[in-house]
């Protein structure tokens, strides 16, 4: 028995008694009663002794305790190479400077870009002076979660679970910093653990988005700054940062786009071999390798590397999104749409596409994201992307409505695929598939989101059915890559001769089609012969008259046009016209579409009346049928406001523009390309309405979306740079305009080739813009290797060469050389006349050319009488208030000036000045530039007050208008 004595303090410990004695024997008699001790042991001394050594082991335990959660929550220093982010931790500081509510600040980006870092660091810069208390909460499990909270008890002296943690977070009100750090998984709800008050700080890293839910602020960790990413590389492959170690790193950094952990694991490695130099080849040939080995010696407590780090979030993932993750990343990393899958669901199958069977594997891969009944599913779609945007390893722009991956992780993504080769070929069935539904989308846009996929599927030679490359093709056509849809519609064109025979509709399809590919690259006499083949198989196989028969003479018809054969174009366009309002009837879309190509004839043939007369009763008739938003119609008002410019309406061009601009915008959007083209088109109404600033905007704003809806380097933006050189050159912005066109010209002869037209187009402007520079031997020497190329690919006779010659006599003159200019001029004239005839603006413009020739060269006579002739027929083809006859007015003006008759001079010169303020405004540069002839004129009379006066206007105006250091201001400065 065991009792302590409550007055003696003493201990009593009994024994008890024995049992009794055992029975008598024959040696002896019965035993007797036993009898145990009874002790008793005064204990006061023991049991002091005894809770002293058991306070003194709790509160060693105690002690121990308090010293593991010390160590526990404590936060480590930021890594000592730690290099930037300044934008995010003045953010940080910004947003905790605040006191007496609550702040929640929520790092997010993928694994490896620096989270914890950042969050080190501000805390570094940070603790003493803002933070009461900082607790690290390593957040990755609910039981890591749980011990930092437990800890916080412990620390506090508060308890010692995780409910205790926080209940003296909550009601400690004071500004203590929790850093909940790598919050990843988003199956915990990070809500359970956070303090329900209004006092605090919290800071959650986490590669999950949605955690910013909880966030007060937030900042996406995104890729380095490359200067910093440098400055990191360096320091971690101790390095001294020289001009040359700066520019290596810098291209070991863009290689590693920019990634911190990737960084400082090739600065771990190159710290070990010392060989900055060697690092990137060694790179590019071993990749994942590096990017897998953990380096020996670190500067952080950062265990993974780069790619176990993503492989950790990729194991977490359902089969879905991993499946879907593994299939992205045989695509561009850039511009993935849902689109792309959901278009390829719906696939049609025909006789001409590959069978069920052979798509068996794409088609397994899509069913994860449909209904029972095979209809596409979004809300299945979202829940795999939502799952994978949840570890960062895949992003999305809500704006643009595509997800992107990190180039690293696309490689990585590759990387854990078994059979690459083969998921190539499934990923790339699926674009043919998404391409072949073309039908549903604009194949303009869908080209510009589809040709990076495509290119790279191309590149890793993914084996698809014959179908889908000639659906690349077309994808690469549309987005104005010709050089990469010219080689696969040869491949495709070999094997269906191969497989079809060459007569079959499938064969004769892809040599039209390669046919009009070779018009876009400028290969006119080449596309002439194909279109020619093509037609008369057409018309063996299905008759004169078939729609088909009749769409293959249309495409002859443009390559008559492309090469400057206008009236042979002209004629049969005509017979198309007849047989399809035969066949089809006169309202059918194919009919109006020849009429429109018609008028284009007659523009090309300088019947610009006839043109406009024309157009109007296609307008009218799609109107009715199409109705009058449709992108058709909308098309055809575009091309009248282009005849009335034609015709010198520039008035009534402009507001034409105007609305079909507006109706664009809501029917197709402020970024299609069709759009594009009518904001450039009216950008040009504003320039010849002597509007060049507002031009210059216009146009540099459609060149900006262009770059960014098109790309840089695509035909239709270079083709806008080029037209914003045209604005720079009228607002005597000539140096500018020279280094624009220099830019375009490099990426034309890259892109489309150095004989294509546009190139040919550019190097001529380029060749204008010398002259305006005065350099203009350099521009003699440049116009004449247009001339001699033109001359090879279009022939001596072809409009654009005879442009060319005129040119190039143009510079003649400018160098002094008259005699040579006209007698250039002269051979112009005569070709002009046989293939354009006497009265096409081209010819009157080279006879008015020819009329200054004679003029400089002192045949003032004989100038004045062909300045006569041109002047009369442009009335009459023209009419009197078009700017060409307006100028030619002018020019007639300056021959009587030479001749001495002044008054007449004064007397015509007054009568342009009046039609000019009446059509262009009183402000209009040519308008100025008339006044001040006119003063000219009165100086010439004597009448020097008069012509100071006017000049002085002149002056100005011109200032107002054109800027204090154009051209023309200071010419009149001079004077």
């Amino acid at each position: 028995m065991f009792s302590l004595d409550g007055d003696s303090r003493s201990l009593h410990i009994t024994g008890g008694q024995g049992g009794s004695g055992g029975p008598a024997q024959l040696q002896g008699g019965a035993g007797g009663v036993g009898q145990g001790p009874i002790v008793y042991i005064a204990a006061s001394q023991l049991i002091t002794q005894n809770l002293q050594t058991t306070v003194a082991t709790d509160r060693g335990l105690q002690l121990h305790n308090i010293r593991a959660a010390q160590i526990a929550s404590h936060c480590p220093p930021p890594s000592k190479v730690f290099c930037g982010r300044e934008d995010i931790l003045n953010k940080m500081h910004q947003f905790f400077s605040d006191t007496g509510i609550q702040h929640i600040y929520v790092l997010h980006g993928l694994g490896g870009a620096g989270k914890t870092q950042i969050a080190l660091k501000f805390i570094n810069e940070s603790s003493s002076s803002c933070f009461s208390n900082i607790f690290f909460i390593d957040t990755s499990t609910i039981a890591t979660i749980e011990t930092g909270l437990k800890n916080i008890a412990v620390l506090k002296d508060f308890g010692d679970s995780p409910e205790d943690g926080l209940l003296w977070l909550t009601s400690k009100v004071e500004e203590w910093l929790l850093f909940f750090d790598n919050a990843d998984n988003p199956d915990i709800n990070l809500n359970d653990y956070i303090p329900q008050c209004n006092h605090g700080n919290i800071i959650i890293t986490s590669r999950n988005p949605g955690m910013c839910v909880y966030a007060g602020s937030h900042s996406p960790v995104l890729d380095m700054e490359e200067e910093d990413a440098v400055a990191l590389l360096l320091k971690s492959a101790l390095q001294k940062a020289t001009v040359h170690t700066e520019q290596i790193a810098a291209e070991i950094v863009k290689s590693l786009h920019h990634l911190p952990l990737a960084i400082v694991q090739a600065g771990a490695f190159i710290s070990k071999s010392r060989n900055l130099d060697s690092y990137l080849a060694l790179y590019m040939e071993n990749q994942a390798r590096l990017l897998r080995e953990k380096p020996a010696q670190s500067h952080d407590q950062y265990a993974g590397t780069v790619y176990t780090t993503w492989q950790m979030s990729f194991d977490r993932l359902t089969l879905p999104a991993a499946m879907f993750l593994q299939h992205c990343s045989f695509l561009h990393y850039n511009g993935i749409s849902e689109d792309i899958f959901r278009y390829a669901s719906r696939y049609q199958f025909s006789s001409s596409g590959p069978s069920k069977e052979e798509v068996q594997e794409p088609l397994e891969f899509l069913s994860h994201f449909l209904r029972p009944n095979g209809e596409w599913d979004s809300l299945q779609f979202l829940d795999a992307t939502n799952e994978i945007q949840s570890y960062s390893l895949i992003s999305f722009d809500a704006e643009k409505k595509l997800f992107f991956i990190h180039p690293l992780v696309h490689a990585w993504s590759q990387a854990t695929v078994q059979n690459p080769r083969r998921q190539m070929s499934i990923m790339g069935s699926i674009l043919g598939m998404a391409v072949s539904e073309s039908s549903q989308w604009d194949i303009r846009l869908a080209s510009l989101l589809l040709c990076p996929h495509i290119e790279l599927a191309v590149q890793m030679d993914a084996e698809v059915a014959l179908t889908f490359r000639y659906q690349y093709a077309l994808i690469f056509w549309a987005g104005g890559k010709y050089k990469y849809a010219e080689k696969l519609l040869e491949e495709v064109l070999q094997k269906q001769k191969q497989i079809l025979s060459e007569g079959h509709p499938d064969t004769l399809q892809t040599i039209g089609n390669l046919a009009s590919l070779y018009s876009a690259l400028g290969e006119h006499q080449k596309a002439k012969e194909l279109k020619s083949v093509v037609l008369e198989k057409r018309k063996q196989l299905l008759g004169d008259n078939h729609p088909g028969t009749l769409d293959t003479m249309g495409n002859l018809a443009n390559s008559y046009s492309d090469l400057g054969e206008h009236q042979k174009a002209q004629e049969l366009r005509v017979i198309v016209l007849e047989k399809q309002k035969q066949v089809l009837g006169e309202d059918h879309p194919d009919t109006l579409q020849t009429m429109s190509n018609l008028t284009n004839t007659y523009s090309n043939l300088g019947e610009y009346q006839k043109a406009k007369e024309l157009i109007s009763v296609v307008l009218g008739k799609q109107k009715q049928v199409l109705g009058e938003d449709h992108p058709d119609t909308l098309l055809t008002m575009g091309n009248l406001a282009s005849s009335y410019s034609y015709l010198g309406e520039y008035e009534r061009a402009r507001e034409l523009e105007v609305l079909v601009l507006e109706k664009q915008k809501q029917v197709l959007g402020e970024d299609h390309p069709a759009t594009l083209r009518t904001m450039g088109n009216l950008a040009g109404s504003y320039s010849v309405l002597g509007e060049h600033q507002r031009a210059q905007e216009l146009i540099s704003v459609v060149l900006e979306k262009q770059k960014q809806v098109l790309g840089e380097d695509h035909p239709n933006t270079l083709r806008t740079m080029g037209n914003l050189v045209g604005s720079y050159t009228v607002l005597g912005e000539h140096q500018r305009a020279q280094e624009l066109m220099s830019v375009v010209l490099e990426k034309q002869k890259q892109f489309l080739g150095e004989d294509h037209p546009d190139t040919l187009q550019n190097m001529g402007n380029l060749a204008s813009s010398y002259s305006n520079l005065g350099e203009h031997q350099r521009a003699q020497e440049l116009m004449s290797v247009v001339l001699e190329k033109r001359t090879q690919f279009l022939g001596d006779n072809h409009p654009a060469t005879l442009r060319t010659m005129g040119k190039l006599a143009n510079s003649y003159s400018a160098l002094g050389e008259h005699q040579t200019a006209k007698e250039l001029d002269i051979i112009v004239l005569e070709k002009q006349k046989q293939v354009l005839g006497e009265d096409h603006p081209n010819t009157l413009r080279t006879m008015r050319n020819l009329a200054g020739s004679y003029s400089v060269l002192g045949e003032y006579q004989r100038a004045q009488e062909l300045i006569s002739v041109v002047l009369e027929k442009q009335k009459q083809f023209l009419g009197e208030d078009h700017p060409n006859t307006l100028r030619t007015m002018g020019n007639l003006a300056g021959s009587y000036s030479v001749l001495g008759e002044h008054q007449r001079a004064q007397e015509l010169m007054s009568s342009v000045l009046a039609k000019r303020t009446q059509f262009l405004g009183d402000n209009h540069p040519a308008t100025l530039r008339t006044m001040g002839k006119l003063a000219n004129s009165y100086s010439a009379l004597g009448e020097h007050q008069k012509a100071k006066e006017l000049m002085s206007v002149v002056r100005e105006k011109q200032k107002q208008v054109l800027g204090d250091r154009h051209p023309d201001v200071l010419e009149i400065e001079d004077c």
